[in-house]
């Protein structure tokens, strides 16, 4: 008879068991794909909803519109208004030469609006190879190789050194002022000159290609201007010099030699 031999139920184990383990990776998995997704999604959103695509400027006019635009904006990411309002409300911007400021408001999620505030310039100088810009008050506020035409060349003052963000050491500080001043008449009666010179005493002449226009003292000086601009359009072609020292705007005191 053979040997029968009764097993404990208890005593039976399965060869596998991962106690739930199985169970808890699949949902570990699910849960990351679902997060996964919901991230894709949200940034997805995020570009579709978020991405500039209207920009306004206005206060420009030593940079295209084309220009400041790729200055605010020059990569992918920051045509995205949320990233552009982050780095404009906590990040420090890089000094763009000739401007003062760039205010930018995001006006929606797809538009922002650019206000450029540019250094006011008076005139400009040459020094050692560079051009130093100068503001009403005579302080240097740019010092560039680039040569901006909407801005006066003055030539004929006189100093030894300079300084950035510092007054032009010249003797006269004087000689601003009637710069200015010159500088508004001109822009006043839409005449581009190429170059002013100031002699010591201060007399004024204009250079327009091959004209010299002499305007002697700053008297009458609204007048002379106001006159010049009827004048300059029949000494085109010409070479010589405009002589309107004593022109008073009463009397056609003016002469023009040829040269």
């Amino acid at each position: 008879m053979e040997n029968t031999k009764t097993v404990n139920s208890a005593e039976i184990k399965p060869e596998y068991s991962d106690d739930g383990r199985g169970l808890a990776t699949v949902k570990w998995i699910l849960v990351f794909l679902i997060a996964f997704a919901s991230c894709c999604c949200l940034v997805l959103v995020i570009k579709l909803k978020f991405t500039i695509t209207q920009v306004s400027v206005t206060g420009n006019s030593h940079y295209s519109v084309k220009e400041v635009e790729e200055m605010v904006m020059s990569s992918d990411i920051e045509r995205n208004s949320i990233f552009l309002y982050l780095r404009n409300r906590f990040g420090k911007s890089e000094p763009i030469p000739f401007v003062e400021e760039m205010e930018v408001e995001i006006v929606s999620p797809t538009s922002v609006r650019i206000t450029v505030y540019e250094k006011a310039l008076a005139g400009y100088v040459e020094y050692l190879g560079h051009y130093l810009y100068f503001d009403k008050d005579g302080i240097v506020v740019e010092s560039s190789t680039e040569k901006v035409e909407e801005i006066p060349f003055v030539t004929g003052l006189q100093f030894e050194h300079m300084a950035l963000h510092e007054k032009l050491p010249v003797e006269d500080e004087g000689i601003f002022k009637l710069i200015l001043s010159l500088t508004q008449l001109l822009n006043k009666y839409n005449i581009r000159v190429d170059r002013i010179y100031f002699d010591n005493n201060k007399n004024i002449t204009l250079y327009f290609d091959k004209v010299g226009v002499i305007l002697g003292t700053e008297e009458n000086i609204d007048e002379k201007i106001n006159k010049l601009q009827f004048l300059l359009p029949k000494l085109k072609g010409y070479s010589g010099e405009l002589h309107m020292e004593n022109y008073s705007g009463v009397e056609d005191k003016f002469s023009f030699e040829r040269k």
